[in-house]
């Protein structure tokens, strides 16, 4: 029997339940969403989770199509899948939790005793690190982004080798091989020994079909390829950015991009420019280097400073 929350599963089986986590203000209990896919064989277990920023649904899009056509059957080992962690943030569409203002995969390993959302991560930790594999799926929140999976541990971790082996795996065609921020899941979950990785569906206002579907044929990929099912999956080339630009507005007004998502830049190229509302050009900003066009923001109206674009840099094909 494998437990997770309220789900119970014994060999063969699947089920689903809630990780109680807290209560809501009217003294309700607040319970994730958990599913436990039991497989009749033995076999790995991976975790998978979505929602942990409140606003980024594709990930919860992948579970909602992927849990349906598993079969515990035909598995060997364990899938645990929490389908929303950020659940106040989910409530009101948010990407941070509203309850304490804090972005939940900044949070890890978490705290029991701590915020709610530190409750949450410490909660969402103890299942990752039960496991064998972890995908924790995100998107670039509302920003326009090309679908990625990020390595976050660092390249001189121990498991920096088996992380970057499951980005792979994972196919979206681009990683991001570069250490991230304290309190990422994936930063904290290989400490413990479990290859974790984010794999970044998109970006978008709601959830974006032809990303979600990168994420199922990702899923499965794993599931494929580390043996929770039958069949034989051969990674693919992946282009990989280790470095990682940023840009932001020299002015206010309104942003012309010069180049689309995915396209490669040249430095010295021009990324975008600002203009006035009556269309008088007001600054023209260049790549620093060369690079993919990674991200960019949806809105075209900015403040002087305010965040534009990204450029993934020093690349190669891993």
């Amino acid at each position: 029997m494998v437990t997770f929350g309220t789900a119970n599963a014994a060999p063969g089986e699947m089920d689903t339940g809630r990780l109680e986590v807290g209560e809501t203000r009217d003294g309700s209990t607040v319970g994730l969403p958990v599913a436990v896919v039991n497989g009749a064989a033995d076999g790995k277990t991976l975790y998978m989770q979505a929602a942990s920023d409140g606003d980024e649904l594709n990930g919860v899009g992948v579970i909602q199509r992927v849990l349906p056509q598993l079969d515990p059957a035909d598995i060997a080992g364990t899938i645990l899948v929490c389908g929303i962690v950020n659940y106040h943030a989910f409530q009101v569409a948010e990407h941070r939790n509203p309850i304490d203002d804090t972005k939940m995969n900044r949070a890890y390993p978490g705290d029991a005793r701590g915020t709610s959302s530190e409750r949450i991560a410490a909660a969402t930790y103890d299942a990752a690190v039960s496991a064998d594999l972890v995908l924790d799926l995100h998107q670039g929140s509302t920003s326009r982004m090309i679908d990625e999976v990020r390595v976050r541990c660092g390249t001189r971790h121990r498991l920096h080798n088996e992380c970057l082996e499951l980005a792979k795996v994972f196919g979206c065609g681009y990683i991001l091989d570069q250490k991230g921020p304290d309190g990422q899941l994936a930063r904290a979950a290989p400490d413990e020994g479990v290859p974790t990785v984010d794999p970044e569906l998109g970006g978008c206002v709601g959830w974006d079909e032809t990303s979600i579907q990168k994420g199922v044929d990702g899923v499965f990929n794993v599931l494929t390829y580390y043996d929770f099912l039958d069949g034989q999956y051969r990674p693919r080339a992946q282009t990989r950015a280790t470095g990682f630009e940023q840009y932001g507005s020299p002015a206010g007004g309104l942003v012309d991009f010069q180049v689309d998502l995915g396209d490669r830049v040249s430095r010295g190229q021009t990324l975008f420019e600002i203009t006035d509302v009556f269309g008088q050009q007001k600054a023209e900003v260049t790549a620093d280097s060369s690079g993919i066009f990674w991200r960019s923001r949806r809105l075209p109206q900015v403040a002087t400073g305010e965040y534009v674009c990204s450029v993934g840099t020093s690349l190669d094909t891993y």
